[in-house]
């Protein structure tokens, strides 16, 4: 299954010459900072503990709510699809959770338990549904031919699992995972935002938009777009590895 988006570098520079132009045409700091000015506060704090705390602190966070999401709609998609009346109890849970805007369980959170933790449950609110929604569909769709066959000659549960559902249900879960990716990123940093938890990229972030401090909030956003990318290919690997192992169809990187 080949990914949606490839990054080419002659389209990065084009964009950034643009973003050149757009900064010195503006001639304002404010507003909008050049990219070298970027890149040079960016350096600046790379030099510091505190830059690579607070990195910690989002990545360890946003991390552990996409991985109990995952697990969790793992497991809540194969009771779901053996289980009818499971799976009709489920549905307008995930329909809320996907229909909500994300501000609104942000707020909710708040009253309910401290900041510090506020990206796991929010990351794991946004990915939860498309990973039990793309895994059920992948168990609904193997091939009942193969189960048929299985039952004939009573091949043990353990191996039905093993090569029958986990190579056809892997490709679902792996498109599941590069949605989700991305969305636990958005999420999670926009709860920090607005949470503030100290020692986060939000509580900086926020700490810039207060102090109009331009270089800071574009720096940071980078520190977001990369760790958001460093994630991603590392979660598909381990997935595309996963796939590998279980003889699952091809998926393309």
């Amino acid at each position: 299954m080949k990914e949606k988006h490839e990054i080419r570098l002659w389209s990065v520079l084009f964009w950034l010459i643009v973003w050149q132009l757009i900064s010195m045409r503006l001639d304002s700091e404010i507003l909008l900072v050049s990219p070298f000015r970027v890149l040079g506060r960016l350096g600046q704090l790379m030099l510091t503990a505190a830059f690579w705390k607070a990195v910690l602190f989002t990545l360890s966070r946003i991390a552990a709510g996409f991985f109990l999401a995952a697990v969790a709609g793992v497991l809540l998609a194969a009771a779901a699809s053996r289980f009818v009346r499971f799976r009709e109890l489920l549905t307008p849970l995930m329909l809320a959770v996907r229909s909500v805007p994300v501000a609104s369980f942000i707020i909710l959170a708040l009253i309910w338990f401290s900041s510090q933790n506020l990206s796991v449950f929010i990351s794991f609110l946004m990915v939860l549904p498309i990973i039990y929604t793309s895994v059920l569909d992948g168990i609904r769709n193997v091939d009942r031919a193969l189960l048929e066959m299985a039952q004939v000659f009573r091949i043990p549960g353990f191996r039905v699992m093993r090569y029958i559902y986990l190579p056809q249900v892997m490709p679902f879960f792996y498109s599941a995972c590069s949605v989700a990716l991305g969305m636990s990123w958005k999420a999670g940093a926009a709860a920090e935002v607005i949470g503030i938890p100290k020692g986060s990229i939000g509580e900086r972030l926020q700490q810039a938009k207060v102090y109009l401090d331009t270089p800071d909030l574009f720096a940071w956003t980078l520190v977001i777009v990369a760790a958001s990318l460093f994630f991603e290919k590392l979660v598909l690997f381990l997935a595309r590895r996963i796939a590998k192992r279980c003889n699952a169809m091809p998926i393309k990187h």
